[in-house]
């Protein structure tokens, strides 16, 4: 063999280098890929892991220019670099961003360390952290050549190649073993931790996740951190890298109040965020109701998330693997609603579809059925649904033959019933008939504890989707709206949280600054009318916030193509934007 064809310097040792690439890609999230100075792919991880030991493409116009200069190459937007204008791969590449480090070994470039972004997640991740990434690499590189190409002990030495990698890094990072004990930990993470590495290592760790919705499994969560007898609230993601867990803490971190010990007592729900004691003790509620066929029925105030507690108890149930049907009585016409409840048949009057309609009772058969606002039901059809609760049976509009059904009925509403039945507009026989469980929903200024808990929430929640950075929150910010009084309950704060991870500068904290002015003003009118605090009047404060209120609905009204999305913005029920559309003489918007 000639000279010409030996191995290069990083190929002679490739088994050690393809470990690296592994380790780099679980530290910080991205593929990797390395390659020698004659375009020989050494090492990668994903896609990048094929063709090992292949010379690549001359389509490599990024990797050659690094190899060329033996200066590093940042591309944020792959496709409109002037690197790749004359690419004929462009079209077609999948790279949406790339990092391409040179390894210098005796002043020549004898490969490149490229990190690569093939999501969108990926890619904010190296905008947001270009320079961090990039210093990081350039010192792990100069690293990987001093421990690897100076001593190819390669074995004894990757270990600590890696052990350098986390302790270079500002987030905080452990590393778990199969047998569920501290193998690292950094000393950001020691300091997050409030602990020293004598008090930590070869510990028996737990992680509990208080969130368990689908979309956070590879993005940030609140985890609960048990460590024998102690515990931490630490928001970071948890990924299996071979035989190992590795723990990649936020950035920002907050020092939540809530009482840890509390946390796993009791059910946990998916979707139910809140730990307080009413929380806790509806939770519990909910597990032992939710295997009963009995009719149940919350209450409470607006945006309190009443659909999410009938959801919850639904997949709680037997019925969990058939249909939950949710019908808004207040949002369908009185003409359309019994029609949509229960269908019609072919003909049944002018207008009707050609082969009839399924109801929506006759859709939920062997499920649940959920009506929310059952308060603004006509009586007419509070009759009828009577029938059918009674009877098991309903009857299509113009059909001549009651259909049997198997439905469990859980409603919701955010009036009073009680005062609604004495005012002769809904029928008490139907009440106790749909009020066999009652559960009550507390309004979030009545859930203090549980802010900081739902603000992490929606701060995944929101970001995961919209592909934002998780950004942190400032004490102020939190403090702030522990104390204001949430008029629109979880649906405001969902839509406020969404908000604010919008207009915050990508990586930076949200501070007080960033707040609506609209919250800030709401709740000095609040803290205007405490005793004390000023002279005006109480029919004066009322005409503020009343003023106040009509402005915030015109300007959603004007933004908005529906009523349905000014609801949601102004974070309030689409019945209850038409009481106030009403209230204000506000029909022609």
């Amino acid at each position: 063999m000639t000279s010409s064809n030996a191995p290069s310097i990083l190929m002679q040792i490739q088994p050690t280098i393809q470990q690296f690439a592994r380790m780099l890609s679980s530290v910080l999230q991205l593929e990797v890929e390395i390659v020698d100075n004659t375009l020989c792919r050494v090492a990668g991880t994903g896609a990048y892991g094929k063709s090992l030991g292949r010379k690549l493409s001359k389509n490599s116009r990024l990797l050659c220019y690094i190899i060329e200069t033996k200066k590093e190459k940042v591309v944020t937007h792959s496709r409109f670099d002037p690197l790749c204008t004359d690419c004929s791969h462009k079209e077609n590449c999948k790279e949406k961003a790339f990092l391409g480090t040179p390894v210098i070994y005796q002043d020549q470039c004898v490969g490149v360390i490229s990190l690569v972004a093939l999501t969108c997640e990926q890619q904010e991740r190296i905008n947001d952290n270009i320079q961090a990434f990039s210093d990081y690499v350039r010192h792990i590189s100069s690293i990987f050549v001093a421990r690897l190409l100076q001593d190819q002990a390669g074995s004894d030495n990757i270990q600590k190649l890696f052990t350098t990698m986390i302790e270079n890094m500002d987030q905080g990072v452990l590393v778990v073993g199969r047998d569920q004990k501290v193998i690292c930990a950094n000393q950001v993470a020691l300091k997050i931790m409030g602990a020293t590495h004598n008090n930590i290592m070869g510990k028996s760790i737990h992680f509990s996740p208080l969130t368990f919705e689908g979309n956070f499994r590879h993005g940030h969560m609140q985890h609960v951190i048990s460590i024998e007898d102690k515990k931490e609230l630490i928001i970071g993601q948890l990924h299996a890298v071979q035989d190992q867990w590795l723990f990649l803490m936020a950035f920002h971190q907050s020092h939540s109040s809530t009482d840890l010990n509390h946390v796993q007592e009791g059910p946990q729900i998916e979707a139910m965020v809140g730990e307080c004691p009413p929380m806790r003790q509806l939770k519990t509620l909910m597990s032992r109701v939710a295997p009963s066929p009995s009719s149940v029925m919350i209450a409470g105030e607006s945006g309190t998330g009443k659909e999410v507690v009938a959801r919850a108890i639904h997949k709680l149930s037997d019925r969990r693997d058939q249909p939950f049907i949710a019908i808004n009585c207040a949002a369908i016409p009185e003409q359309l609603l019994e029609s949509e409840l229960f269908g019609y048949v072919k003909g049944a009057f002018t207008g009707a579809l050609a082969n009839g309609k399924t109801g929506l009772i006759q859709a939920a058969n062997h499920g649940t059925l959920f009506l929310d606002e059952i308060g603004d039901m006509q009586l007419s059809l509070q009759a009828k649904l009577l029938r059918t609760i009674e009877s098991r049976e309903i009857q299509p509009v113009g059909a001549s033959h009651p259909l049997p059904v198997d439905i469990r009925i859980i409603s919701a509403t955010n009036q009073n019933l009680e005062q609604l039945i004495s005012n002769g507009k809904f029928r008490e026989d139907l009440y106790y008939r749909l009020n066999v469980i009652p559960l009550n929903l507390p309004p979030l200024r009545e859930r203090q504890e549980d802010i900081e808990l739902l603000i992490h929430y929606f701060l995944h929640l929101h970001t995961r989707r919209l592909n934002l950075v998780y950004p942190g929150v400032a004490p102020d910010v939190i403090a702030f709206l522990k104390e204001y009084q949430w008029p629109g309950n979880i649906r405001e704060l969902s839509n406020l949280i969404e908000y604010l991870v919008n207009v915050v500068p990508s990586g930076s904290v949200i501070d007080i600054s960033l707040l609506p002015p609209n919250l800030v003003s709401s709740r000095r009118v609040a803290e205007a009318q405490l005793p004390g605090s000023s002279t005006t009047s109480e029919d004066e404060s009322v005409t503020v916030l009343e003023e106040m209120e009509r402005q915030m609905i015109r300007g959603a009204l004007s933004r908005n193509s529906n009523k349905k999305q000014a609801a949601d913005e102004l974070g309030i029920g689409i019945a209850t934007l038409y009481r106030k559309i009403k209230k204000y003489e506000m029909a022609n918007l």
